[in-house]
């Protein structure tokens, strides 16, 4: 009963295999493998995209920091939510690759809209040289709170960027789960949509440790490539990204294993709203979701072996409504889900 995070879950098998494989023999360095000369192809099949450049880095906060630094300059600022992964979670790692500042678009169950993004990007460039210069926005795709912005809604922001001359990133950390929600293609969800450039994730969704970064317009890509290696993030051994990046794209490894955490989320979604204990301050819509529920419930599941966050202490009043978060990974499968809710039942 594990749903503290999907970074927590294992690899899959067949990863692990690929890495092996990877193991053998020798390989030229620095991507220049064949596994990522495959991966290349792949990545772009996936996207329908013959032309994007293509990269892999190990962590989800080197791929966004220098996708972002890529995009921006230091004078610049990037738009996103107060919510945002790169705002939330990355230790002003894209502040400290770009030299360009984050501004805060008000959000609306954890995603920004085309009014408070436009109202965000016309205060900006209002004081000349003595103010900051509009930049990239940044999209994270499944949102921190466990919902999912439509195609709609996405084509709306990336409109308002393209209104103000400037590019739209996606964290796509947990693309591939929002693909399994909305039913659509990774076409859909990117350039067809306006987006410039998507972080890929995978460790979320049971690699070893490897994410893409993807252009669409490959004038981007010398410059990527620059920073990546002036931010000590190419890999010399780069085979074992490619091979784990690799084993993801074969047989849609990467849309089976979102389906399983997806189907999961929902499953252990729909238990608990059998509770009348439990409310949802955002409608989980992917794998993630947030929970409120009385003090004592949270300290009976947990006694019964379940592992999750708590935002707030187990101590004081059990019937004071505290909020967890929830997390399904790709192995967590209906069992874990079966066993949370009977603990919930007790």
């Amino acid at each position: 009963m594990f749903f503290a995070s999907d970074n927590s879950g294992p690899a899959h098998p067949n990863v692990m295999d690929a890495m092996m494989r990877a193991n053998e023999g020798y390989r030229f360095g620095y991507g220049a493998d064949p596994e990522m000369d495959r991966v290349r192809d792949m990545i772009r099949d996936l996207f329908q995209a013959p032309e994007a450049a293509v990269y892999l880095v190990a962590t989800g906060t080197a791929a966004n920091s220098i996708a972002l630094a890529t995009l921006s300059e230091p004078w610049q600022t990037i738009f996103c939510t107060k919510l945002a992964h790169i705002n939330e979670d990355e230790c002003n790692a894209p502040e400290f690759y770009s030299g360009a500042k984050l501004t805060m678009v008000k959000d609306e169950n954890a995603k920004m809209t085309p009014d408070t993004l436009r109202a965000a990007m016309s205060a900006e460039e209002t004081r000349g040289v003595h103010g900051p210069q509009r930049g990239p926005v940044s999209i994270t795709q499944v949102t921190e709170k466990g919902t999912v912005y439509t195609l709609k809604e996405l084509k709306a922001l990336t409109d308002v960027a393209k209104e103000f001359g400037v590019a739209t990133h996606l964290d796509g950390a947990r693309f591939a789960n929002a693909i399994v929600t909305l039913g659509c293609t990774p076409a859909e969800m990117t350039w067809k949509a306006g987006i410039d450039c998507v972080c890929f994730g995978g460790t979320k969704n049971g690699l070893m440790g490897v994410e893409a970064v993807v252009f669409f317009d490959p004038q981007h890509a010398w410059e990527f490539e620059l920073r990546r290696k002036r931010g000590a993030h190419l890999f010399s051994k780069h085979r074992y990204l490619s091979a784990q990046m690799e084993a993801y794209l074969t047989d849609n490894l990467w849309h089976n294993l979102a389906t399983r955490a997806n189907a999961a989320g929902q499953r252990l979604a729909d238990g608990l709203r059998g509770s009348n204990t439990v409310t949802f301050p955002y409608e989980p819509e992917a794998n993630l979701m947030f929970f409120e529920a009385p003090r004592a419930l949270h300290k009976k599941v947990q006694a019964a072996g379940a592992q999750y966050y708590v935002m707030g202490s187990l101590d004081g009043d059990d019937d004071e409504m505290v909020l967890g978060r929830l997390v399904c990974d790709w192995s967590v499968g209906s069992d874990g889900v079966d066993a949370f809710l009977a603990a919930l039942k007790s």
